[in-house]
């Protein structure tokens, strides 16, 4: 099964698992008489809507280079990562603000509806399925390499985080009553500062993508330690670097002796380079820029 399909596969699977607790979740925050739990739905739909900007995302990414793309669509799953991420921080800000409004009215004198078990019971449930899920699509990710799929597995962990605070809330409101019914909206609140958390957590590295940021500098001394390997090669330099998609684009400056022919150079730079998409997969970019050794400029 080709990485597109394997991805696309653990997208439906997600999505699925997020539309049956969209249609659980909001009847039992509505009957329920939970905001919190409502919160926790919006959530859930949230999850359902990133799935479907991944899917369409995705199958731009795994698209070949054409005439206006020389690298490639790569970046386009990256761009699915950032979408997942701002859609996360909006969906963390909507439930604060939701919570805190909530507080508030309790300080102004306002009574807030005592929650329902089936509003308990509904996040349980959400708590189970989507550690499942969690597990189950960040390994799914890891193995393809998939920084969306990782993106996307941290949405589910934040829905079943979300829903933690949203149990909590609930279960306190029911079985303590009266003036503690304001756990509902608080744990709300504080759910959504972890969701903000991961949300920026998930933007950070795609922004840095995007801006071209250089890879680390454990690979970038990697690259310098399997060039260096190369016993014609002098005074590796001018290494630029970035990510474009799950994979790498690597340009560099080598001196070799000037007295070699053009035969003997081509050779051994095509073995540098398949030396290096050997280390970093068959898609990455190598460009070498060679120099003669005789040359100081």
């Amino acid at each position: 099964m080709n990485r597109e399909r394997e991805i696309y596969k653990v997208t439906i699977v997600g999505s699925l698992v997020s539309l049956v607790l969209v249609l659980i979740k909001f009847p039992a925050g509505i009957i329920g008489r939970s905001s919190a739990m409502i919160a926790d739905a919006v959530h859930s739909l949230s999850d359902l809507i990133t799935d479907i900007v991944l899917i369409a995302f995705i199958r731009t990414s795994q698209k070949p280079k054409d005439a206006n793309h020389d690298y490639g669509h790569g970046k386009f799953e990256t761009l699915a990562s950032l979408v997942i991420g701002l859609v996360l921080l909006g969906v963390g800000l909507g439930i604060a603000w939701s919570g805190a409004t909530s507080i508030y009215g309790v300080i102004r004198g306002d009574l807030l509806p005592s929650p329902g078990y089936i509003a308990l019971a509904a996040a349980l449930a959400t708590i189970i399925s989507k550690e499942i899920l969690y597990h189950y699509t960040v390994a799914k990710g890891k193995k393809l390499n998939s920084p969306a799929l990782v993106a996307n597995a941290w949405h589910h962990r934040s829905d079943a985080l979300s829903s933690i605070g949203t149990a909590v809330g609930i279960g306190g409101a029911i079985f303590l009553g009266g003036k503690w019914i304001v756990l509902d909206p608080i744990a709300a609140v504080i759910v959504s500062i972890f969701i903000v958390r991961m949300a920026v957590k998930l933007i950070k590295p795609c922004l840095d993508e995007l801006m071209e940021r250089s890879l680390p500098d454990d690979v970038k001394k990697e690259i310098e330690q399997i060039v260096g390997e190369f016993k014609d090669v002098h005074q590796l330099h001018n290494l630029r670097t970035r990510k474009i998609g799950n994979y790498y684009a690597i340009e560099f400056h080598i001196r070799m002796d000037g007295n070699k022919n053009l035969t003997e150079s081509h050779a051994l730079i095509t073995e540098i380079e398949l030396k290096l998409k050997e280390r970093y997969g068959s898609k990455t970019y190598v460009t070498i820029h060679v120099e003669p050794l005789s040359d100081e400029k």
